[in-house]
């Protein structure tokens, strides 16, 4: 039997915050067309995975009625890898979950927020039934890993109930990144040395989720800051290397060399998932330091390139 990673118990509490966003930050997508709902195109596959999954509980619902709640909560055919289904009443409890989120089974999840939200959540949960799909990104603990990662679901009402399936996003999108890096540079070019000590602290407007900023001093070629691993603040950034070995470092300097922008790839380590994956890097120059930010790809992705 498949164990769940243990859940701090603030990520248990914060169950009731998430489905407050879930309905209330909503993004309507039309059922006839959810498969055209937007998401970022390297998570077609699992988008296309939770729909499926979803229409196959509320057909499943609608065969059997209550009863398939039971099969909801449990291994089989209603959990997929990462994915399950989870469902909760117009009152605001847990009814089903093939999740972590289980342990709310049967509980008021509105009981545990504040009160003038809670307001707004049954007013969102009051909504007529229809035959709309809704999606919204949210974060929540990978029950695989035990990170916090960004998830998105897909819900539907149905009766007095919303049926639910998500997916993870353990890789941010290539323009997540060049907003990001965006910020840095403009905080850069007004307060460089604040910037610096800013991402050495782990800043969370200069990181987010996988996304970093790190940069480089090119008077004396030294990492002076880096959002994920402090042990290369100070070292000689041309003799960086890759998880496979590569000279890293060295690349991204010739790749900007007699240039104000550059893009490099190589093989990195990803924070959230903790295993080597491609990568992409965004480098702009700012005065005497480069500043980057890199996103990772999908190993098909990468492997079509």
């Amino acid at each position: 039997m498949k164990r769940f990673a243990a859940i701090p118990l603030e990520f248990c509490l914060k169950i009731s915050g998430f489905v407050l966003s879930l309905f209330l930050g909503s993004c309507l997508v039309n059922h006839a067309s959810a498969e055209g709902a937007a998401v970022e195109p390297s998570y077609q596959s699992q988008a296309d995975q939770a729909q499926q999954l979803l229409a196959k509980a509320i057909e499943r619902y609608r065969q059997i009625g209550d009863q398939a709640l039971a099969e909801f909560s449990r291994q089989g055919a209603f959990v997929q890898g990462e994915q399950y289904v989870y469902v909760v009443d117009t009152h605001g409890v847990m009814l089903a979950s093939g999740g972590p989120s289980a342990l709310y089974i049967g509980r008021n999840i509105t009981a545990l927020i504040d009160p003038s939200l809670g307001a707004a959540f049954t007013n969102a949960l009051n909504q007529p039934e229809s035959q709309a799909i809704h999606s919204q990104e949210y974060h929540w603990m990978n029950w695989h890993d035990g990170k916090v990662e960004r998830k998105r679901a897909f819900f539907q009402r149905v009766d007095d109930k919303v049926f639910a399936v998500g997916y993870y996003l353990p890789r941010s999108s290539p323009s997540a990144a060049q907003a990001l890096l965006d910020d840095a540079l403009k905080d850069m070019k007004n307060e460089p040395h604040d910037t610096i000590a800013r991402i050495n602290q782990l800043d969370p407007k200069l990181t987010r989720d996988d996304l970093y900023v790190f940069v480089i001093d090119t008077d004396n070629m030294k990492m002076v800051a880096h959002g994920y691993n402090r042990r290369l603040i100070g070292t000689d950034f041309r003799q960086l290397m890759s998880v496979d070995g590569q000279p890293v470092g060295q690349q991204m300097l010739t790749a900007i060399e007699g240039r104000d922008k550059a893009l490099t790839h190589y093989l990195w380590r990803n924070p959230v998932t903790q295993k080597p994956e491609p990568k992409e890097t965004l480098l702009e120059r700012s005065g005497h330091y480069i500043v980057a930010v890199g996103y990772y790809a999908n190993a098909d992705e990468n492997a079509k390139r």
